[in-house]
């Protein structure tokens, strides 16, 4: 059986119609994606299946300082220990080859006085090592062996306490930990300078010692597919700041601010508001420079997410002078304010420059509309203040009045009036 015809047409019917209305893009909120940097710097990148694990063991110096700290407490206290133990037996092999240990008249000369048991040896050993020398125990010219332990003991212990020292002096003096004090802003913001639109994030430093030679360095990373169809996961792309533009090096004497202008060069070049949100990218940002205490060269990243980045938003400022003094208050350190800005992209603001002046235009008229309303609401609680003030003093003033006091001559003629 044929179904029945509808009377009404089928592009005025309501599926006909609802195809064809303009939709609004939606879009969905994006599944939390791992992040290639952290905010505090660190790299977020597991390394798996590394089949040739002996080249660690050949560089054993970066093994040891890459470790944690209780694996490295534990390797230090480890090979003291057993190199103690190992030449504390070497010592008592040499006083049992030596007759040492046996019982025998006092006045017999051994190769290490007072060395009477494996306790003993084990003292001594330490006292070699070390170097305390408590004097109870003392090497005689009588064996060459126990000299020739004595030197190898000497030599080993040199060894060991460069390589471990050396170890945790260079876990304690990482280069990382003055890269705590260099702080990021926790949003990037876009926003229009100089008639451009610009990607500018605030790096500080907390310590008074500066950072010498200091560079900042801007990456996008995202994932890309090239015309033949290969995805390359991790697609780093350098940005171009203008203080690298203008010189090599920046001057972290107080916080400053660091400007990205995204032109034709840049990949946000055609990104919008909306469409930098839905954006799969991050942006990396990396802090380079050499301490000027020790002159260890240091670095410091971060990154952010589209979700972390401000359409709209300006950084507000906060170094001001006080009695002479700049001073920097690093509680407004990441604030931001909002300022006209257009939420089309880069691409289009240069095709279209009415787009921006548009934009100024009406913030402009939106401010002085509304100065005007404050204007006008102060204006009107000033006058309601002062007419109720006034009828107040008026209905406090009408109970004070004097009555009014006529004098008289002697012919009954009016004089004059007093209130």
């Amino acid at each position: 059986m044929l179904a029945r015809k509808s009377i009404i047409p089928e592009e005025f019917g309501l599926p006909g119609l609802a195809s064809r209305m303009p939709r609004k893009p939606v879009f969905r909120d994006r599944v939390n994606k791992a992040r290639f940097i952290a905010k505090n710097g660190s790299c977020n990148l597991a390394h798996k299946n590394i089949r040739e694990q002996g080249r660690f063991l050949q560089d054993v110096f970066t093994t040891l300082v890459d470790l944690k700290w209780r694996f490295t407490l534990v390797i230090f206290t480890t090979t003291f220990v057993s190199s103690w133990l190992f030449f504390a037996m070497n010592w008592w092999l040499v006083a049992f080859a030596h007759g040492d240990l046996d019982p025998g008249p006092q006045n017999r000369t051994h190769c290490v006085t007072d060395v009477k048991s494996f306790t003993s040896a084990f003292l001594f050993s330490i006292e070699v090592q070390v170097t305390i020398g408590f004097g109870g125990r003392m090497i005689t010219e009588q064996c060459a062996a126990a000299i020739t332990v004595l030197i190898m003991q000497n030599i080993v212990g040199l060894i060991i306490n460069a390589v471990m020292l050396g170890c945790i002096f260079m876990k304690t003096a990482q280069s990382h930990r003055r890269a705590e004090t260099l702080i990021f802003s926790r949003h990037a913001v876009i926003a229009v300078r100089n008639n451009r639109l610009c990607f500018m994030i605030r790096i500080g430093d907390l310590r008074k010692s500066m950072i010498i030679g200091a560079t900042i360095r801007l990456q996008v990373v995202r994932k890309t597919t090239t015309p033949e169809g290969e995805v390359i996961p991790i697609h780093q792309i350098d940005v171009q700041t203008e203080s690298a533009v203008a010189s090599n090096s920046l001057f972290l004497l107080a916080p400053l601010i660091i400007c990205h202008i995204i032109d034709k060069n840049s990949p946000l070049y055609d990104l919008s508001a909306m469409e930098l949100q839905c954006s799969d990218l991050e942006v990396i940002a990396i802090l380079e420079g050499v301490v000027e205490t020790t002159g260890i060269t240091t670095q410091a990243r971060t990154s952010y997410v589209s979700e972390e980045i401000q359409w709209g938003h300006r950084f507000v400022p906060i170094v001001t002078e006080e009695e002479g003094v700049y001073s920097v208050d690093y509680s407004k350190f990441g604030n931001t304010v909002k300022v006209a800005t257009p939420r089309c992209s880069a691409r289009e603001l240069d095709e279209k420059p009415s787009i921006l002046i548009q934009t100024l235009q009406k913030s402009e008229l939106s401010h002085q509309n509304s100065l005007r309303k404050r204007n006008s609401m102060r204006r009107n609680n000033s006058m309601r203040k002062g007419t109720g003030s006034s009828g107040g003093l008026r209905r406090n003033n009408s109970g004070l009045l004097a009555p009014k006091v006529q004098f008289f001559t002697e012919g009954g003629q009016n004089l004059n009036a007093v209130t």
